[in-house]
């Protein structure tokens, strides 16, 4: 599973989404309910300080006595409540209490009103609530008696219940963050199979399977594009059979008009022949339309002659006949035939043996060194050398060499880079039969510039990369 991939993003946005609900819903409910709990836990305490605290009416004399202290006291106290009463300076209950009354609490119970405060104690939470005792004149008037009663209340169980609330939440968070990540894995199968199924069949149809056809499932968004990889699919078959047979019959025209021609051009050649043999006892015009027709039947044989190898290339029926060779020897012969080797610096070391077709390495070097000499600039260099499995043959020259816009088409059939090398004579079909050649040696054929200038041709070949 890749790290950022869209199973992962499908996991965290489910998560996500489901725990942020979780946590919210979760979270208001447990703070509904803290305050909820609270809330009971003192109106409770309230109602009972004001249900004892009218039971001990009527309070006696004023001011009061110790009795009448403690009593109220005593009255207030029981085994949840802890009490503690104030009158002036004297005091009955439980000592304790004073420390958690506050000014701001004492100033609201002498105010008249049932005041509470929550605080901690020793990490024990507390309840604190006060009131005030007020006498009824004989003209129904009230008037404050100075008795101030305060009562504290332990709130640990209360707490409990909180965290049990608390722990429910993170349970219920817990619970929603798997049911998330289980949907959010069987979401993603269900989103990503018939996607890894239509990335599938997408490369297998860019390596060329144009049969290539993916199963429609349902009717939803993922089904329509499956149905239109089927229609591209569909139709891009269709198209490329009909160009696979246009190309079939354009190469076929091609071979048949090839053949065609070798008749007609045999007996043109022996024409030729006799006319070169006259040619240097004609003069003028007659001398130089002589020349002129010598020169293009031999260019026109070349072509033919290439186009019938082309098109035994694009036929499949280019085989090799493979010997075990000295390569220098063969390059050396090559050179020998065509006059080149005053005009190329070799550096051709012999004992380098390889097991390859001799007729097509000559093809090869013949082209590449004829491309040097007619195009580029001497000193034209030829250098093989070893290593390992793999014999190397280099040819360069000293010429512009190639431009940018040149070499990427240098072994395309036909191309002639007459800006960069000048008027070219040829048909544009040797360095692309050249490289044709080193392919079926399972070798390659590399055109770059050299560092000094000038074009580098650089073909690799393996020593036994051929057996018949």
């Amino acid at each position: 599973m890749k790290l950022w991939g869209l199973r992962t993003r499908l996991l965290l946005a489910f998560s996500l989404l489901v725990v942020v609900t979780a946590a919210t819903v979760a979270g208001g409910t447990y703070v509904l309910s803290r305050t909820l709990i609270l809330q009971q836990a003192q109106d409770a305490t309230a109602r009972v300080l004001v249900d004892k605290a009218s039971a001990l009416y009527p309070l006696g004399p004023m001011p009061p006595s110790d009795g009448t202290l403690s009593r109220i006291s005593g009255e207030l106290s029981d085994r949840n409540l802890s009490s503690l009463v104030l009158y002036a300076d004297r005091t009955s209950g439980n000592e304790q209490l004073r420390s958690l009354i506050t000014p701001e609490l004492r100033e609201q119970v002498r105010s008249g009103n049932v005041a509470w405060q929550r605080v901690v104690v020793r990490g024990t939470p507390m309840l604190v609530l006060g009131t005030r005792f007020t006498l009824t004149l004989a003209d129904g008037q009230r008037q404050a008696s100075g008795i101030e009663a305060y009562v504290a209340r332990n709130m640990l169980a209360e707490e409990q219940s909180i965290g049990e609330l608390a722990t429910r939440a993170w349970l219920i968070g817990g619970v929603a963050l798997v049911f998330a990540v289980g949907l959010a894995l069987l979401a993603a199968r269900g989103v990503l199979r018939p996607v890894r199924e239509l990335g599938q069949a997408a490369q297998r149809l860019g390596e060329g399977d144009l049969r290539t056809r993916i199963g429609v499932r349902g009717s939803d968004e993922l089904a329509g594009v499956a149905r239109t990889f089927n229609e591209t699919a569909e139709a891009l078959q269709r198209h490329v059979g009909e160009l696979e047979r246009m190309e079939a019959d354009a190469r076929r025209f091609v071979a048949d008009v090839s053949h065609e021609l070798r008749t007609p051009l045999a007996a043109m050649t022996a024409v030729a022949d006799v006319l070169e043999q006259e040619a240097p006892r004609l003069s003028g015009d007659a001398g130089r339309a002589v020349r002129m027709s010598i020169d293009e039947t031999h260019h026109l044989t070349r072509l033919v002659n290439d186009l019938i190898e082309v098109s035994r290339f694009d036929a499949g029926a280019a085989a090799l006949a493979p010997e075990e060779v000295d390569v220098a020897e063969v390059v050396t012969a090559s050179l020998r035939i065509r006059g080149w080797s005053a005009e190329v610096e070799k550096d051709l070391p012999t004992g380098i043996f390889a097991t390859l077709d001799p007729r097509r390495l000559d093809v090869i070097v013949a082209n590449l060194v004829g491309n040097a000499v007619r195009h580029g600039e001497k000193p034209v260099t030829l250098r093989l050398s070893e290593a390992g499995e793999w014999i190397t043959l280099e040819v360069s020259d000293r010429g512009p060499g190639l431009s940018d816009e040149v070499l990427p088409h240098v072994f395309d059939r036909f191309y002639k880079a007459d800006s960069a090398r000048g008027r070219s004579g040829g048909s544009g079909l040797g360095l692309a039969i050249a490289w044709e050649n080193a392919r079926l040696h399972r070798g390659t054929l590399i055109a770059a510039n050299g560092t000094d200038g000038g074009a580098v041709f650089t073909l690799r070949l393996p020593r036994q990369g051929v057996t018949g």
